[in-house]
């Protein structure tokens, strides 16, 4: 069997294909029943341990559930697939034992190869997917320390061949699936840390190239996606809740709260950071020199209860609503933090407007690289969460019409196009 691995930031999949069998994509089992995708996080309960009393880390679903109603210390990760570009983060110490970002990635990558193994055969050799860059928070490329970082981890996972694939190019091997005729495609895949794309000629006639990768006229990529959008929710729908338009009192001048603070809370996953002995003791100080205390006392209930995740579940869904619907209300009422918040789905567009126009100037940059103009693309394809944001396909129905435009697989496609692939590459 050809295996295909996806290991996102936000969520991983696996697919399997046969020599002759379209991908099919592998289930996990969660308590709301079986799920195409498997959350890519990880949690440590303390009072969870082997018979040599060790930790025993949870894994996706589990790890969720664990996070939501241990009685214990627990310490939940997520989006670490984002510090795959830093050169400052190596690892980090959970329970008492150190962990290297390679050994996190690979508790879920060793996930995956079991699930895939389920299906009878042991997986050692996949074709994965990457980013079409790697791009670091300061903006520059870090492709080769990235993906040798990814390297090890599968190796750690027992995958000792790794094949990369980019995420557009797969997910435009799904799309291929339903063609009866040649198409020049572009594919655009929103993932939760990248947004991907990918100009390809489709259909029938590659199989009769010398090699697939001839088939590929271009491919570009940004590090925006729909992260990035949470984060603009939070930023301007929500911190001003927990006092980040406030000023405090210091020296008989009116200070503005520490940015710093906030811009922690608007990256989810950097929340549970604020919970330090130091950092309590500041917010607590700055709550003495404030006008109304109320809005501190929300930030630091926020922290102290390690509410980030449900945080970011409820920014989410609003997300997804504005997606539907021109507005939502946003509830988040986990005691003792209550935010409310109508959210209009104009005013969530001029909050990501920055990151629209980041995404519209890469597709115009990979048309004028190729020289391909939009008349001669056929068929745009999108695929990722993301693509799901009305205004997000406003960009592609304004430039390539909205009559080209299909989308499908926003979960799935990736995984399901890897495996596809790696029956090309295993089988040469």
């Amino acid at each position: 069997m050809f295996v295909g691995m996806d290991f996102g930031t936000t969520n991983s999949a696996v697919a399997i294909a046969g020599q002759d069998k379209a991908a099919e994509v592998v289930r996990f089992a969660t308590s709301a029943g079986p799920a195409q995708t498997l959350r890519s996080v990880l949690a440590f309960e303390a009072n969870r341990r082997d018979a040599h009393h060790n930790v025993v880390p949870l894994v996706g679903h589990e790890a969720i559930d664990a996070y939501l109603h241990s009685d214990g210390e627990c310490r939940f990760l997520q989006s670490f697939k984002s510090y795959l570009t830093s050169r400052l983060f190596t690892g980090t110490s959970i329970l008492g034992r150190t962990y290297s970002l390679e050994d996190l990635v690979a508790l879920i990558v060793s996930h995956l190869r079991r699930a895939a193994e389920a299906e009878g055969k042991a997986v050692t050799r996949v074709v994965a997917g990457r980013p079409v860059r790697f791009v670091a928070e300061g903006g520059e490329t870090e492709d080769d320390y990235a993906t040798g970082r990814l390297v090890e981890a599968f190796a750690k996972a027992g995958i000792g061949e790794v094949v990369f694939e980019y995420e557009p190019i797969a997910a435009a091997y799904y799309y291929e699936s339903t063609l009866t005729e040649d198409q020049t495609v572009l594919v655009a895949d929103f993932g939760g840390g990248t947004s991907d794309f990918c100009l390809i000629r489709l259909g029938p006639g590659r199989a009769k190239l010398a090699r697939p990768e001839d088939a590929i006229i271009g491919t570009a990529g940004v590090g925006i996606a729909g992260d990035a959008f949470d984060r603009r929710i939070v930023e301007h729908g929500l911190s001003a809740h927990f006092g980040k338009n406030d000023t405090y009192l210091s020296g008989g001048k009116a200070l503005p709260m520490p940015a710093w603070v906030y811009a922690k809370l608007e990256r989810w996953h950097h929340v549970a950071f604020l919970n330090t002995p130091k950092t309590l003791r500041l917010l607590r100080d700055l709550q003495r020199h404030v006008d109304d205390p109320e809005p501190i006392e929300q930030l630091l209930a926020l922290i102290e209860h390690n509410l980030g995740y449900h945080l970011y579940r409820a920014v989410e869904r609003a997300k997804l609503d504005l997606s539907r619907g021109e507005e939502t209300l946003f509830r988040f009422d986990h005691a003792p933090v209550l935010v409310e918040r109508r959210i209009v789905r104009s005013e969530f567009e001029s909050w990501i407007g920055k990151e629209l126009a980041a995404i519209e100037s890469c597709v115009e940059g990979l048309l004028d690289s190729t020289g391909i103009a939009a008349e001669r693309v056929d068929r745009v394809f999108l695929t990722g969460g993301s693509s799901l944001v009305p205004s997000v396909r406003a960009i592609f129905a304004r430039r390539f019409g909205e009559d080209k435009i299909s989308a499908g697989g926003e979960f799935i496609s990736v995984a399901s196009g890897l495996a596809q692939r790696a029956r090309e590459v295993f089988s040469a």
